[in-house]
């Protein structure tokens, strides 16, 4: 086994440090590397945290380390934050309101930059997930960018999603319309406070009322106010009761077929970068080419 990984495995903090920007810079290094932390991964919780832009998510984030400390857990936070148009690198808003954890050795916060990337997470989001794993992060907390119906791609990697949502944002029902109410495996209200929280909560409910899950888990809905502290154990009780009865192994199975296709997908992108798609684009949009024909070859070019 390598130096780093020893390192990684022993809670080396820097090490740690290295490893995650070799996987965000998708470093030539990082593969072998997780490797070999592989076989040390599987034992942490993955909880992802979603919603809207404005709800509040890094501040309920920032609580639930908090809550999660007090049990003495060994926790990890991935904020995955849009791309800056000058840098390329992640604008830390997240850390920045995180920065009372960062001299907390039990706690290891990275901002991740999007880069492009639809769904809510940065395209190393997952190998980021199994670093802080094999690292001994009993918790990873992935907070997604905010950017609204492209979120679901969270359900694909967390063992829970908690979906938040805030009373009086205009149109109460526009994250239902978005399409993340489906990947919801726990409901927070948060600034529950305010005026509106009754109405939201009931829509809520009329929506479960309408379809039932596979599982049969009716999500519940735990109302908070984060820059209080209120609901925040109520919303890990939430979660751990959703873990205690899902069944964990399938869900494992089920995640990582999703997983492996992303992973396949990525690779075959890498393959084929340099195929001009835009000359190829502009042959399909004038039918000097058909579509099927172009793919076809690119294939049969790979596969020579």
């Amino acid at each position: 086994m390598t130096d780093s990984a020893q390192k990684i495995l022993a809670g080396d903090l820097r090490a740690l440090a290295r490893a995650a920007t070799s996987i965000e810079n998708r470093s030539h290094r990082a593969e072998p590397l997780l490797k070999e932390l592989f076989s040390h991964t599987g034992k942490a919780t993955v909880i992802g945290i979603t919603g809207s832009p404005g709800v509040g998510k890094s501040t309920l984030v920032d609580r639930l380390v908090h809550e999660l400390r007090s049990e003495n857990k060994q926790v990890g936070v991935i904020a995955v934050d849009p791309t800056s148009p000058y840098t390329g690198g992640a604008i830390l808003g997240d850390r920045i309101r995180m920065l009372a954890h960062h001299a907390d050795p039990g706690v290891f916060i990275r901002s991740m930059a999007t880069r492009g990337w639809l769904g809510g997470l940065a395209a190393a989001t997952t190998d980021m997930a199994l670093l802080l794993d094999a690292a001994g992060k009993e918790v990873v907390l992935i907070e997604t960018v905010g950017v609204g119906q492209d979120e679901v791609e969270i359900a694909k990697l967390a063992d829970a999603t908690v979906v938040v949502l805030v009373p009086g944002m205009g149109d109460d029902v526009q994250a239902i319309k978005a399409g993340i109410m489906e990947i919801a495996d726990v409901f927070v209200i948060n600034k529950a406070d305010q005026p509106g929280a009754d109405r939201l909560e009931r829509e809520i409910k009329a929506i479960q009322s309408l379809s039932t899950r596979k599982d049969g888990w009716v999500p519940p809905v735990i109302r908070t106010a984060a820059t209080e502290g209120q609901g925040i154990t109520e919303t890990l009780v939430a979660v751990r009761s959703f873990l205690a009865r899902s069944g964990a192994k399938d869900r494992a199975v089920a995640n990582w077929h999703v997983r492996l296709r992303e992973m396949l997908r990525e690779r075959l992108l890498e393959r084929f970068s340099d195929v001009n798609f835009e000359a190829a684009a502009e042959k399909v949009a004038a039918r000097q080419e058909d579509p099927y024909s172009i793919v076809n070859g690119w294939l049969k070019h790979s596969k020579d």
